[in-house]
């Protein structure tokens, strides 16, 4: 074997190349990352809405004191264009970001079903974490926003934009951060340098891109999170976290949503 050594002019030789042992592969930062001077990885969560369901077509407030409801046609649909997405940023979309190994649903019909769909496009079997479950809208369950205006003036507006207002029997933005916040701690604890993709709701990924970016509760509600939307965060040891926006739709993702 070929070793570094004095040269004719005295200068040390190079391996052969057969002879190099080759460096890891390292992922690099790409163009557009956080800034930062270390070499420290984070975990990266890609945040996927639910597909579509009958509620959301009503825009019924849909929380999670009840399971259902079910996703529609088009809700399967695009859950299905939604893995495709998560699947290419995992694997040739950024060079940074490791292919997804962990998948995780909210307790809800219309996310596990999401994440069914998903899962069979990643080749991961989907498991029901409650801690990113949707707001619990108590008592103003399933109705719409003109409808709880009208038993319950003057309360909806401040529940979104104070954030410490609780529906009788329900939780308040703030609540949901903390859960949330919860939740993402620990896959953070779970180890670094790794994808995991968490199947969640409107209220709670909101929550998620909030916290991350240090926003007041009360601003969060200035985030929309259209059904089957991607989102990611990628959060570090020392909490100087990142949300990043996900690249292009691939072809055939649904036009409305």
């Amino acid at each position: 074997m070929a070793a570094d050594g004095p040269g004719p002019e005295g200068t040390a030789q190079p391996l052969e190349p057969e002879a190099r042992t080759p460096a890891p592969p390292r992922r690099g930062r790409p163009s557009g990352a956080a800034v930062r001077f270390d070499d420290a990885q984070p975990v990266t969560v890609i945040l996927v809405r639910h597909g579509e369901t009958e509620m959301t077509v009503s825009r019924g407030y849909s929380g999670s004191s009840e399971p259902g409801p079910s996703l529609t046609e088009r809700g399967r649909a695009q859950a299905a264009a939604a893995g495709e997405l998560v699947r290419r940023v995992g694997d040739d979309l950024w060079g940074d970001v490791p292919y997804p190994t962990e998948l995780i649903a909210s307790p809800m019909v219309r996310t596990r079903e999401t994440a069914a769909i998903i899962g069979a496009r990643l080749g991961l079997t989907p498991r029901v974490d409650a801690a990113f479950q949707e707001a619990d809208f108590g008592a103003w369950q399933g109705l719409t926003a003109e409808e709880i205006e009208q038993r319950w003036p003057g309360q909806l507006e401040p529940w979104h934009t104070r954030a410490d207002l609780r529906p009788e029997g329900g939780e308040s933005i703030a609540d949901v951060g903390e859960r949330i916040g919860a939740g993402l701690d620990g896959l953070l604890a779970a180890g670094t340098d790794r994808t995991v993709v968490v199947v969640s709701h409107a209220v709670a990924i909101r929550a998620a891109l909030g916290r991350t970016m240090g926003a007041q509760p009360g601003s969060w509600s200035q985030l929309r999170v259209a059904p089957a939307s991607v989102s990611i965060v990628r959060l570090f040891a020392d909490k100087r976290d990142e949300v990043a926006v996900a690249g292009a739709p691939s072809e055939g993702w649904p036009a409305r949503g």
